[in-house]
């Protein structure tokens, strides 16, 4: 069931890092700034923060089995409008329809394992669900560098396709009906909040610096969406089932680890928009040469798949999820150091350790997240972290965005090049570092049942 589910993730993380290996080829072609085409990345991210509050209540309320497949085929449809784009404008609203489609489609899968593993399961089927996904960020910078400069960079979005429609075949052979979760009112009225809160809030960050809205209008979509989320935060604690329950956060364990990995994760999720920028823009590298340098990364991913089971056995989460968050932050901050006349053997081992680590990070947090949520909340939390998850996301890509505009207006140069790179990448690396001081938190008895011996 893992490995199946694992298909949408694979497809998903397939597009995410094919994009981003293409960014400068692509803002080329519709003529626009490579920093502006930050707007198709956060625009997926945006819609799955929007969506995703609600993929719980869907699975409960349509089924499991049948809201994933639905949402695999809007994603495949969100591919075809990609592919079939001819301006920024229309690329972003085509990536927003692809997240409205991996907003149900991510979450829900993860929320069917879940549904079907016991607790001292739960590291080594988060694993093996995340093996096959894990293969995207192996596969896609090499696969989205050669489609790139051999064919068309609207190949990558099209490559979607026959995965999707294995994935809604194998869904529907192999997974079983589940039983439905406890049917509960929607709470249409958080909806109306969260959702657009985020938007306008998200939106307001990504658009500011840019050319393409005044400062009045940033300023009131991201004080405006401020307002709703903290008019969110209030309405959900007067309501019996909030659509994100942020009653979660009284769990130790939920709640540190939503801090720490959001932290964690807003420094490494600005590392696949930053390596081809300065692959391509800032060495001269070809985006097919930039893709087999950063599909390292991946690789080092997948491989700690396999051996982060034994590593947290060893050592314990706590231990293990301070001192990997300083050993990763400092692999975040190493490419400052890369030029043009680094070896290119140094540069893919440099970015291969990084990639187990920052792996072995996402694993073991993702797991201590629910460490002490029992079934009936198994929903709620796995919406409530998806969320988390992309919004630190998107919050990386703006500040690595930011960082660049900045170094821009410090170093000077019309258009990117490698001297704008380390600053940036120092201070990502850092960010990412002080999620230690989350993780440090954690009770020696955090482990609990997430490390029982099955016998």
């Amino acid at each position: 069931m893992p490995l199946i589910v694992a298909t949408a993730l694979f497809m998903e993380n397939l597009d995410a890092s094919v994009l981003s290996t293409s960014l400068p080829v692509i803002a080329g072609d519709l003529h626009t700034d490579p920093i502006l085409l930050k707007l198709a990345l956060t625009s997926y991210l945006l819609a799955l923060a929007i969506f995703i509050p609600a993929s719980g209540w869907a699975a409960d309320r349509f089924g499991a089995r049948r809201v994933f497949r639905m949402a695999i085929s809007v994603f495949a449809l969100g591919s075809i409008a990609c592919g079939l784009s001819d301006t920024l404008t229309q690329l972003v609203l085509a990536r927003v329809m692809q997240g409205i489609g991996g907003s149900m489609m991510v979450p829900v899968g993860r929320l069917i394992v879940l549904r079907a593993t016991e607790k001292s399961g739960l590291v080594a089927a988060l694993a093996w669900l995340t093996v096959p996904a894990l293969m995207g960020p192996v596969m896609g910078p090499p696969l989205g560098g050669f489609i790139t400069t051999y064919f068309h960079w609207r190949w990558i979005f099209w490559i979607n396709i026959p995965i999707a429609v294995l994935g809604i075949v194998l869904v529907s052979v192999f997974i079983p009906r589940l039983p439905p979760g406890p049917r509960v009112t929607f709470d249409a009225v958080g909806f109306l909040m969260i959702g657009p809160g985020l938007a306008a809030f998200l939106t307001g960050l990504t658009m500011a610096g840019l050319s393409i809205a005044t400062p009045a209008m940033v300023a009131a979509l991201t004080l405006g969406g401020l307002a709703l989320i903290v008019a969110y935060v209030r309405h959900s604690f007067r309501v019996a089932v909030p659509l994100v329950d942020l009653r979660l956060l009284a769990l130790p364990s939920f709640r540190i680890a939503a801090a720490g990995g959001a932290m964690f994760r807003s420094g490494g999720g600005a590392m696949p928009f930053l390596l081809p920028l300065m692959f391509q823009l800032g060495f001269g590298l070809s985006a097919f040469q930039s893709g087999m340098m950063t599909f390292a990364t991946g690789a080092g991913a997948m491989l700690m798949k396999f051996t982060a089971q034994p590593i947290l056995q060893r050592w314990g989460f706590r231990r293990v999820l301070t001192v990997n968050a300083l050993i990763a932050g400092l692999f975040l901050l190493s490419p400052a150091f890369f030029t043009a006349q680094t070896p290119y053997a140094l540069m893919v081992v440099v970015l291969f350790v990084g990639g187990v680590s920052r792996s072995l990070q996402f694993t073991a947090s993702n797991a201590m997240a629910y460490a002490e949520v029992d079934a009936a909340r198994l929903s709620s939390a796995t919406s409530f972290n998806a969320v988390l998850q992309q919004l630190s996301s998107t919050v990386g890509i703006t500040l690595a965005a930011f960082g660049l505009e900045t170094a821009q207006r410090i170093f000077g140069g019309a258009s990117l090049s490698a001297v704008h790179f380390p600053l940036v990448f120092a201070m990502v690396g850092l960010v990412a570092s002080g999620s230690a001081l989350w993780f440090a938190r954690l009770g020696p008895e955090a482990d609990g049942a997430l490390l029982a011996q099955r016998g």
